[in-house]
């Protein structure tokens, strides 16, 4: 209080309870030899009857020599609890000293909230500031509790608790503070700093001072800030179009708005390519929207639904912009908008007349306009405004990004899903050597389609291949190396090289696709695979792996075992040579081959979850399909990380009575009884149709096989589904068609055979070679 020379406390009988140092220097008196006393014993002259009276306006003390002192005295009351005066603080000045100094015309213009208060948290001094933002005069609190002039108590508890802890403590203390003003629209943040002011000779604080500087601006611009950091974490943890959404609802209500929507094209939902024009009225989509109060217009479109957007209204003007759009209301296109909008909306689903201001914000992403986010103030009290309009684009910039890249990945996991089911079999083909039912069950995680597949393949001899496998990575490039692995294990097959040898094969070609790729983002190709092949004659099951989990095999006794493989490493490692192994099952036998994302799992051990596996495939069903589920339902995890491929196979048996073998004799005079023997065969059997067919094929193979081929040799009749005819012996020379000439006397006979049966083809075994034939026993159709 630069302007006054001097300040004094009394009390409300007037007896002087505080002295300055500026009045010890004026009047000559020190505190000890005032206070205590009444303040009239200093007057030079007979005071009036009031106490308050005698010190207002020009008046003459004594000074401590005994000469007059002409003072311009003023009294300021200190009221008490019930609202009466409990004192008076006293200021003095010379006459002439009216005007403030320097410092005190600082404390007046200062830019900030400056007050002082006593030791007791009664106001001293306010600066300008200080009473504007109170929205009262110096006057009308100098004196008064500081407790007395606020209304919010929890404000006023927590500015208490501090001007004490600066009185008694003597440090300073300095926090943010968060209120509102009669005379602002929204609540301001203010950094206030208290100080003590000390006494001169004892340091003791006297008083405490305040500075409190409106950090608004930067209090909303680290807000918005944070809001940003927050938006980065929060939108776009999953690749979910309709979830990335609902995410930046949730971020927007109710710290930024009081109702926010996204609506997207329709395109963005589907699998077309985006428009290139915005023109006239624009279709949207609902995907999501959210509300902070009751009676908000969130349900004006439900989720889903499409509404057409004028071309004058602002999510329209927007999306043609490609800018925000801010509306308030009294505009006349944003009128005019809501009017037309709640005179089409149902009962209950318009706009209340609360709101005032509209943020309509593309979302764009890589050049290309995926839809709106519209955000409305009612209940909040201020207007959309640049910052705001900076934020919301921020926001939806980044939003925008997480929802095309969540688009991208759900339509090249539509495409790598479909691939993947045109790759996989479909209806597998009927065979008489097991029973199948299988799964697939395709991931959904963030990492996409895996490349897991399985098939069944019918091999000569009744016999049946059984086939699991997984490419490393995901989405189309490996379901793309899925589908040709599929392909040459289908060949190999053709071929029925040994489990061992075609995984041989299909090492060697995984390396030359490896080798091949130039593209350095491509998936890589290796894989895993296990191939099987069960012959329901012998009942005898031979497989080899290649880095892929071993088959279980559950007995009809209800007991499970894992097949003891010994596994050859991943295809396209190469270098190591892969071993099979070989089990005879009893017809009724269901084995159980599958991929790693049944057992394997971050969280997850794999021998307990192969334990698993094994119990729950020893489950009673009806069905294998009915096993399928309760095994995926008992071992899968909640949320696989990986495909799953699951395929069942129940054994059956061909008995002695559907068999048939001879020995032959490698003399050209046996081929005659050796037909004859075929031919009665057939007639136990009931085949008599076949027997033409049947005598041609079984003497062109014995005779090729006593003409060229080596002792022992052997021939079969197998009547399954078809009748298969095979001829073994101990050469490993495999046969040929070629076309014979007009003069040749052979290179006829493998022709015929070729014409008159359904299919025929050769295998290597571990002592030589079989030729096979088979004929269909269905009637032909004319």
């Amino acid at each position: 209080m630069e302007h006054v020379s001097a300040t004094a406390v009394m009390d409300a009988s007037g007896v002087v309870t505080g002295w300055s140092e500026g009045a010890r220097r004026l009047t000559g008196h020190t505190a000890d030899q005032v206070v205590g006393r009444a303040a009239r014993e200093l007057l030079a002259e007979d005071p009036p009857e009031s106490a308050v009276a005698a010190l207002k306006g020009t008046v003459v003390l004594r000074h401590h020599d005994g000469s007059p002192l002409t003072l311009v005295l003023d009294a300021c009351p200190v009221l008490g609890a019930d609202g009466a005066p409990a004192g008076y603080v006293i200021t003095a000045r010379r006459p002439g000293e009216g005007e403030p100094t320097l410092a005190g015309r600082a404390f007046q213009q200062a830019s900030m909230s400056m007050s002082v208060f006593d030791t007791r948290q009664h106001y001293l001094r306010l600066n300008d500031v200080a009473c504007r933002v109170m929205g009262v005069s110096e006057q009308d609190l100098l004196g008064r509790f500081f407790a007395d002039t606020v209304e919010d108590a929890e404000h006023s508890r927590g500015f208490l608790a501090n001007l004490r802890q600066v009185a008694e403590t003597g440090m300073p203390v300095r926090y943010e503070s968060f209120t509102g003003a009669p005379s602002l629209n929204r609540e301001h943040a203010w950094s206030i700093e208290m100080w003590p002011v000390r006494d001169d000779d004892s340091g003791e604080p006297t008083g405490v001072a305040l500075a409190a500087f409106d950090s608004s601006d930067q209090y909303w611009a680290r807000q918005r800030l944070a809001l940003l950091n927050e938006a980065a974490a929060a939108i776009g943890t999953t690749l979910d179009v309709v979830r990335t959404a609902e995410e930046l609802v949730e971020l927007l209500v109710p710290r930024y708005a009081d109702f926010a929507s996204v609506d997207l094209l329709e395109w963005v939902l589907g699998a077309d390519e985006p428009p290139t024009l915005l023109d006239g009225d624009i279709v949207l989509s609902r995907v999501a929207h959210g509300s902070a109060h009751e009676g908000t217009p969130e349900a004006a479109v439900h989720l889903g639904e499409t509404d057409v957007y004028p071309a004058f209204s602002p999510p329209a003007r927007a999306l043609r912009q490609g800018r925000a759009a801010v509306s308030q209301a009294g505009e006349p296109a944003f009128m005019r908008w809501v009017a037309e909008r709640n005179a089409r909306a149902p009962a209950g689903r318009s706009y209340r007349k609360g709101v005032h201001s509209m943020l309509a914000v593309p979302l764009k992403a890589r050049g290309t306009t995926l839809g709106v986010v519209v955000a409305v103030r009612i209940a909040h009290p201020d207007d959309y405004g640049d910052d705001d309009r900076i934020l919301g684009e921020e926001l939806a910039s980044r939003a925008a990004v997480c929802i095309d890249n969540a688009r991208r990945f759900a339509r090249e996991r539509t495409t790598a899903l479909a691939l993947q089911n045109s790759l996989l079999p479909r209806g597998l083909p009927g065979q008489a050597a097991v029973e199948v039912a299988h799964r697939y069950l395709p991931s959904g995680s963030l990492a996409g389609i895996g490349g897991d597949w399985f098939d069944v393949i019918p091999l000569s001899g009744s016999r049946v291949a059984l086939v699991v496998g997984d490419v490393v990575g995901h989405g189309i490039p490996s379901s793309a190396t899925m589908g040709r692995l599929c392909t040459a294990v289908r060949t190999l097959a053709d071929v029925d090289l040994p489990p061992d040898e075609l995984l041989t094969h299909l090492d060697d070609l995984v390396t030359h696709l490896a080798s091949d790729d130039r593209d350095d983002e491509a998936a890589e190709l290796g894989a895993t695979c296990l191939y099987a092949v069960y012959d329901p004659v012998s009942r005898r099951l031979t497989a080899a792996a290649a880095g892929h989990p071993p088959p279980v095999v559950v007995l009809p006794d209800g007991t499970s075992q894992l097949v003891a493989l010994t596994a050859g490493p991943p295809l396209g490692v190469g270098g190591l040579p892969f071993e099979a192994a070989e089990i005879e099952l009893p017809e009724g036998a269901v084995v159980a081959l599958y991929t790693d994302g049944l057992i394997e799992d971050r969280d997850r051990d794999v021998d307990h979850a192969t334990d698993e596996l094994c119990r729950a495939l020893t489950a009673r069903t009806d069905t294998l399909d009915a096993l399928c589920d309760t095994v995926l339902k008992a071992v899968l995890p909640e949320e696989p990380s990986d495909d799953v491929a699951l395929l069942l196979a129940r054994t059956r048996a061909l008995g002695a009575d559907r068999v048939a073998t001879w020995d032959v004799e490698p003399d050209p005079a046996r081929v005659a009884a050796t037909r004859q023997a075929a031919t009665e065969q057939l007639a136990a059997w009931g085949l008599e149709d076949a027997s033409f067919v049947t005598e041609l094929v079984v003497s062109e193979l014995v005779t090729n096989a006593i003409r060229y081929g080596e002792p022992p040799i052997q021939l079969r009749l197998i009547r399954d589904r078809t009748l298969i005819c095979e001829v073994s012996d101990g050469s490993s020379t495999s046969p040929h068609l070629r076309r014979a000439h007009a003069y040749d006397e052979g290179g006829r006979g493998l022709l015929l055979v070729a014409q008159l049966t359904q299919r025929w083809g050769s295998r290597q075994t571990g002592s030589g070679k079989t030729i096979w034939a088979e004929q269909s026993l269905e009637p032909p159709e004319f």
